[in-house]
């Protein structure tokens, strides 16, 4: 990723306008748009002045980056981006995202902390809360974005009022971090020791009984088990002393507790390790480009009053990557013709140079494409990419035409001026002139025989031969065009492979999710909830076996749509061409 080499400081990705209104900064967006390799985006949320930056400055590898502050006032404000080479994974970029710090008195606007809370857990594959002191029923309370989600995010267009949704927010949500910072206690349970996580899971234990006191204890904590399938934890002790946080931009790792750098060493190898590209529905894989294109489609739903809807998101990035993808791939394919082809040509030089790039124009749309089910974008960047090849067939019999003139111009001048001078108008001017005539008529045909003369004599050939011959030339230019074909359907299925076992991995992890969930309330012998959890079970498992069932057909009905897309293109492509082949021979 070039650009993230080059980004050596975080950029603004979502502020307030002159209006307080959200908006994607377009240095932030050209940054993103020159990413075309895929991205893991990493997000920090929590309350202002918890010590959110440093974390993200550790995980871009750097002691400073992300405005810190020592002050009561908020530092950061929006979300800020900084994009770096992926540390451990080749081809991956990881896109770290800094949120404005929720709950300061000072904003006085509330709303707007829930909107950047929604916008970093639609954005980001893994969403880190940042807290100070320890994980009790008030740190819960503060965490009451996590239960406004479903208010403020719907995963489908149109959504029944009785349909369980925590199975699709598990599907798309990222992966849950919780960061607690300046922790002083011991991990134990009465006096057995226990892991952070396991620290975590004791924290969102639900109470049973159906009082409203009880509603709201376990609302925030079953909005967490319910929305995030990934749950992991870091403890944190105090990173310096009091005069010292003050200025921890300036301090170096040996003025820090050993045990804080231990623990942050220990949490920026999770998320390398652990943090996964992000997806959107359907298990697809976004890169930059796509990125700061939802960001923008997300943006928008915010500014215009509307709830932010993933599936209507996917539909309008869909179109925004696919025109682009479609553009670039035609834009790749007139690039690389112009730099290998140099008019005139034979036509068969000409042709396999076509079929070469035009296969690697494919490789780029559909790296870039996405969600082109329909093959819409797909037919209309073949039909382009023939008429393209039309034309540079037509070029090229234009100007070896046109070489061939000025070769004839050049060879027979000296002939034509004795002609018009009288030279051949003595004695013996006659046998001369037909020496020279037939000396001019052999260099002529030396200099152009890789041209017309050549063409002439295949169409003399071919004439001969007749039907047969006819033919076989049009069988050649069709099998031309199927091999391309061939290795455009064989790239689609292979990327529908893919996107298909992502969404068998994410249905898998949100089962595990809910299954563990179920043992959890048996265990506190929460009947009724349980037996609730059971049914969501096994709608599960019952919409998964129809996904595995529904493959063979799913790949069918894409394979008739690019068959019948190809029906309508080579066919058409192929006697357009032979048109234009054919005046090569008249």
């Amino acid at each position: 990723m070039a650009c993230g080499r080059l980004m050596s400081a975080p950029v603004c990705l979502i502020e307030n306008d002159e209006n307080g209104q959200l908006h994607v900064r377009k240095e932030a967006k050209d940054i993103l748009d020159g990413i075309t390799e895929p991205v893991v985006v990493v997000s920090v949320v929590g309350l202002y002045r918890t010590g959110k930056s440093y974390l993200m400055n550790r995980l871009a590898g750097q002691q400073s980056g992300f405005a810190l502050g020592s002050t009561i006032e908020s530092k950061t404000k929006g979300i800020w981006m900084w994009c770096v080479p992926h540390p451990y994974e080749e081809g991956q970029t990881l896109v770290l995202l800094d949120t404005e710090g929720l709950g300061d008195v000072r904003k006085g606007d509330e709303k707007h902390d829930t909107w950047i809370f929604c916008l970093a857990v639609l954005l980001s594959s893994t969403l880190v809360y940042n807290s100070l002191g320890v994980i009790d029923n008030t740190a819960l309370e503060k965490l009451h974005y996590v239960t406004e989600l479903t208010e403020n995010i719907r995963v489908k267009a149109e959504e029944s009022q009785d349909e369980e949704k925590s199975a699709d927010f598990m599907r798309v949500f990222p992966s849950f971090v919780w960061a607690v910072r300046d922790f002083t206690l011991e991990l134990k349970i009465g006096n057995e020791p226990i892991t952070s996580d396991e620290y975590l899971e004791s924290a969102l234990t639900l109470k049973s009984g159906c009082s409203p006191q009880t509603e709201q204890y376990n609302l925030p904590r079953r909005c967490l088990r319910h929305f995030f399938a990934v749950r992991k934890c870091f403890v944190f002790p105090r990173p310096a002393s009091t005069q010292n946080m003050r200025r921890m931009e300036e301090l170096t790792e040996k003025d820090l507790d050993s045990e804080f750098l231990e623990q942050a060493n220990i949490f920026c190898h999770y998320i390398y390790e652990c943090a996964d590209p992000k997806t959107v529905s359907g298990g697809r894989v976004i890169t930059g480009t796509a990125l700061g294109n939802l960001a923008e489609v997300y943006v928008e739903a915010i500014r215009s009053g509307n709830v932010p809807c993933l599936e209507n998101a996917v539909v309008s990035l869909a179109k925004i990557q696919n025109v682009r993808a479609v553009e670039e791939a035609l834009q790749f394919y007139m690039t690389e013709m112009l730099g290998m082809v140099q008019l005139p040509m034979r036509p068969e030089e000409l042709s396999d140079i076509h079929t070469d790039v035009e296969k690697k124009a494919i490789e780029v749309f559909i790296t870039m494409s996405f969600n082109d089910n329909d093959q819409i974008y797909q037919r209309e960047l073949m039909e382009k990419i023939h008429y393209e090849y039309q034309q540079l067939c037509q070029q090229n019999q234009e100007e070896s035409i046109k070489q061939c003139k000025a070769v004839l111009h050049e060879v027979f001048d000296t002939l034509e001026k004795g002609v018009f001078d009288g030279s051949y108008l003595k004695s013996g001017g006659y046998r001369q002139y037909r020496d020279m005539l037939g000396h001019l008529t052999n260099d002529y045909r030396a200099r152009t025989r890789s041209q017309i003369m050549r063409l002439k004599n295949e169409i003399l050939e071919q004439r001969q031969r007749g039907l047969e011959e006819q033919n076989r030339l049009q069988d050649r230019v069709f099998k031309d065009m199927q091999r391309t074909h061939k290795e455009h359907v064989d790239q689609i299925i292979r990327q529908m492979e893919r996107e298909q076992e992502r969404m068998r991995r994410d249905n898998e992890r949100v089962l595990e999710a809910k299954l563990r969930e179920k043992d959890a309330l048996l265990q506190k012998n929460l009947q009724e909830q349980a037996s609730h959890m059971q049914r969501q079970i096994d709608s599960l498992r019952s919409e998964m076996d129809k996904e595995e069932k529904s493959k063979p057909s799913t790949v069918s009905r894409i394979m008739n749509d690019i068959s019948s897309t190809a029906q309508l293109i080579l066919p058409g492509f192929v006697s357009r061409g032979l048109s234009a082949v054919s005046k090569w021979f008249k």
